[in-house]
């Protein structure tokens, strides 16, 4: 491989740039405002999940952003009203077919909507901007977790004890499984067992474990079940998206934000020191909205067909 040549195909890179303008029409024809957010800020996400890229500014430690989000609450409690970004993102340890340290991402907030209305725009925009043969539809199908998960394992992921999902877990992986959280065992269980499984073109499932509510509001569902009021977006089988009714809760997110710095210590993972300044935006009043981050990359790869990131941008962490 000539590692001086750029990854994606000139014509790929032309198909990124006209999706990315249809992306910018989708939303200038809505009056949803784009904002610049920094990609370095002097804290990041406490996320378990999720390893910041760190960086020296000025003698103190700074990070790159893994998303715009936090910046992007800040804007909102200011009163910026729909706003959306697309810019790059950058999380550590993530080298990969589907995965690079510095990816684009789309992210953008609804005020005064729920996820569900966010999720009918999601579809909008994915239906619009992705190309497909003349007079072919895309299948659209919308899902609870739990559903979905009793469809293709078995269990009701809400009921199931932590030993019946570590089981599992340790069946489809190995016996380290049989010691993990109820969050990471279903982690797993999903993406092995659910997402091979899921239908072809859009799928959303809405509805979120208590466990996984991350930064959702958490709800009440159908069944009477506490679930996280969250979604995740996949197309063709490829989770693309990640969606909240945001949580608003300033106390709610700080005890979120400490058990997380908790988690991290237990699971020997570099410290990080909470977002104080999200915290003070969310006790100056965050309004009411659901927000969404889709991964652009993902979205080339799926119109492309392509099973390899490298192929729809410039240059992947492997060329630089």
């Amino acid at each position: 491989m000539d590692k001086w040549k750029p990854g994606a195909s000139i014509g790929a890179l032309k198909r990124r740039a006209q999706m990315m303008a249809s992306i910018r029409h989708f939303f200038s024809r809505r009056s949803v405002l784009e904002v610049d957010v920094p990609l370095l800020s002097s804290s990041t996400v406490t996320d378990i999940n999720i390893e910041s890229i760190s960086a020296k500014v000025g003698g103190s430690k700074g990070y790159l952003q893994t998303s715009p989000e936090y910046f992007m609450k800040r804007l909102l409690a200011s009163g910026s009203g729909d706003i959306y970004s697309m810019s790059k993102a950058f999380r550590d340890g993530e080298v990969g077919s589907k995965h690079n340290p510095e990816f684009t991402m789309l992210e953008w907030y609804r005020c005064g909507w729920d996820e569900h209305q966010l999720i009918d725009e999601v579809i909008e925009l994915i239906s619009s901007v992705i190309s497909a043969p003349e007079n072919v539809t895309i299948d659209i199908t919308k899902i609870s977790y739990i559903d979905c998960f009793v469809d293709h394992v078995g269990v009701d992921p809400q009921d199931a004890d932590l030993d019946r999902l570590q089981e599992i877990a340790a069946g489809l992986a190995s016996e380290s499984w049989s010691e993990e959280t109820r969050e990471n065992c279903l982690d797993l269980i999903f993406s092995l067992k659910v997402e091979p499984q899921l239908p072809l073109g859009i799928a959303i499932i809405y509805d979120y474990p208590e466990c996984q509510s991350a930064l959702a509001q958490f709800g009440v569902n159908n069944a009477g079940q506490k679930v996280s009021r969250r979604f995740e977006v996949f197309l063709n089988r490829m989770e693309v998206g990640n969606g909240y009714l945001e949580l608003t809760d300033a106390d709610e997110q700080r005890l979120r934000f400490n058990r997380d710095c908790i988690n991290r210590e237990k699971s020997k993972k570099s410290p990080v020191n909470i977002d104080i300044k999200l915290l003070a935006a969310l006790e100056a009043g965050l309004p009411s909205c659901a927000g969404v981050a889709i991964g652009v990359d993902r979205l080339l790869m799926n119109e492309a067909e392509s099973n390899s990131i490298d192929e729809v941008v410039s240059f992947s962490w492997l060329r630089c």
